[in-house]
């Protein structure tokens, strides 16, 4: 026979499980309040005047995008996961895996290009011109300073289909050259190789093709590194005979214009014999032509060291560099001073190798030519060959050099507002004219000029004039209660140097207009203080 539970010991027994929940709950709700509140390592919130050179930064590239017939396109964050694999070497140990969700393996994109080309495989096109911006992500070892981050933006701009040679590759570097000297930034190198002639390379050294991009990525390190480290890595940990490192050796080391450098090229005989490299050579005589037309041939410098590791690369790569995108030259020093620190526990910021690191490459870019088919045979689907060559700029790098113009960084506002509505007045029948200041606002609004007024019904004049210098903005409209009663409202201008300017008295029907002549007076050569600091003027 079962027990009878006592009625009255039930409901006791009740309303202390409940009570015990309660208090679980308060300490899961204590506990779930105990966080750090800081971003993830390798990233960084945006806010105030950093990302109105941000947002300046993008609208100055997608004009010039634009102006090349470039349309946009937007993609998923996440990739499955089988679409980003095998196409990035030995970094794709850096790509972001996600958790399984519902049977799908996803990974964040390491870059903008894959993304691009799976989109014009999986949509059938033979011809586009696009640009893309949006952020990627890189389980790399960030530098902060130098604009080295895990989440970043990419400004992309590619050329999906088949052309004659170099015609898109040439105005993919003529773009480059554009987006940089727009952005002020003109003491930079183009880095400039062909892939079929690196590879061409390897193969007169002896290096088999199973080995091409191992080594390949090993000779990227150039940039970072003596050849004495690399060839040590090529003959240590890629396991090729001292032979094969020293005949690789002798070309990567080669350096110059293009004219120079296809000269000596020109007249190698292993180089004319091997099919690969004769091939990238002749290409080389093309664009040599076309980067002339463009008038950008100054910029570029052909050497054979760049290899850009990433494995989607068939023909012509170039990135572009400064003099803040190599290392220090004590960079092996600090890098052990760093790390002593960390041991010692004299530095929070153990994470953050900005002190022994470069910048880094500012825009790079390439051809690829058979990642598109590779998606579409992939897929079963039948494609016909779509050639591909594309730019992209590291948006968080140019933006650490941008800074760097502190002295014009400065005049930066963190608000685009241009006018500041106020309302003077006094005695018993003053309300503050907080409706005439919304009609006046909306009529400014309307005509695109940027307004504030303070949300207040009698604001102090102090604190409205305190609101507007707060702001930085250039013009005030002011409601004088006897004035405005006569139809007429007082346009004045802001700053220390017009203090004792009273401003000028006008028709409440002519706020517009007045104001907008009175803007174009304010920059001077109709320039803002964003576009001085994006151009360098002072």
């Amino acid at each position: 026979m079962s027990e009878q539970k006592n009625p009255a010991t039930a409901a006791n027994a009740q309303t202390a499980n409940v009570k015990k929940q309660h208090q679980s709950h308060k300490k899961s709700s204590k506990s779930k309040l105990q966080v750090s509140l800081k971003t993830p390592k390798g990233t960084k919130d945006w806010a105030d005047k950093d990302m109105v050179i941000r947002e300046a930064i993008f609208s100055t590239l997608s004009s010039i995008f634009k102006r090349h017939g470039g349309v946009t396109i937007d993609t998923p964050v996440f990739e499955l996961r089988e679409i980003l694999a095998g196409k990035y070497g030995e970094d794709s140990k850096l790509i972001y895996n996600l958790e399984d969700q519902g049977g799908e393996l996803t990974s964040l994109r390491y870059d903008l290009t894959v993304p691009f080309a799976r989109f014009v495989a999986m949509n059938n096109i033979e011809k586009i011109k696009r640009y893309h911006i949006a952020k990627v992500y890189r389980r790399d070892q960030p530098a902060m300073t130098k604009g080295r981050m895990r989440e970043f933006y990419q400004c992309d701009f590619d050329i999906a289909g088949n052309y004659d040679p170099m015609v898109p590759d040439s105005e993919c570097l003529s773009i480059l050259v554009e987006g940089l000297t727009k952005l002020g930034i003109h003491d930079f190198k183009i880095k400039l190789n062909h892939r079929k002639i690196l590879d061409g390379i390897f193969q007169i050294a002896g290096v088999k093709d199973e080995d091409v991009r191992k080594i390949s990525s090993a000779v990227d390190k150039l940039d970072k590194s003596p050849w004495e480290v690399v060839r040590k890595e090529i003959t240590v940990e890629k396991n090729q005979t001292e032979e094969t490192a020293d005949k690789i050796g002798e070309y990567v080391k080669l350096n110059g214009t293009l004219e120079e450098v296809y000269d000596i090229l020109s007249k190698d005989e292993s180089i004319s014999s091997n099919e690969k490299a004769k091939q990238g050579l002749e290409e080389i005589a093309i664009l040599i032509s076309y980067v002339k037309a463009f008038g950008i041939e100054r910029f570029i410098s052909f050497d054979l060291s760049l290899a850009r590791g990433l494995d989607y690369y068939t023909g012509l790569i170039y990135e572009a560099v400064t003099s803040a995108s190599a290392p220090p030259k004590d960079a092996a020093e600090l890098k052990e001073k760093a790390k002593k620190n960390v041991k010692k526990g004299e530095t929070a910021d153990e994470e953050d190798v900005s002190a022994y690191v470069g910048v880094g490459s500012i825009v790079a870019g390439g051809r690829y030519d058979n990642l598109v088919n590779m998606f579409s045979e992939a897929s079963g689907k039948k494609s016909a060959q779509i050639p591909c060559v594309g730019v992209s700029f590291g948006v968080e790098r140019i933006f650490s050099l941008v800074k760097q113009r502190q002295e014009l960084a400065a005049n930066i506002r963190s608000t685009s507002t241009q006018v500041f509505i106020m309302a003077f007045g006094g005695g018993k029948d003053w309300n503050g004219y907080l409706p005439e200041r919304m009609q006046i606002a909306k009529k400014l609004w309307n005509a695109g000029i940027e307004t504030e007024y303070l949300y207040k019904a009698k604001a102090n004049p102090r604190k409205q004039f305190d609101a507007a210098e707060k702001s930085g903005c250039p013009l005030a409209v002011i409601l004088g209660k006897e004035e405005y009663l006569q139809g007429k409202l007082r346009v004045k201008r802001l700053g220390p140097e017009f203090a004792h300017d009273d401003g000028e008295v006008i028709p409440i029907d002519d706020v517009v207009k007045v104001v907008s002549e009175k803007l174009s007076q304010v920059h001077e050569d109709g320039v803002d203080e964003i576009q001085k600091l994006l151009q360098g003027l002072r």
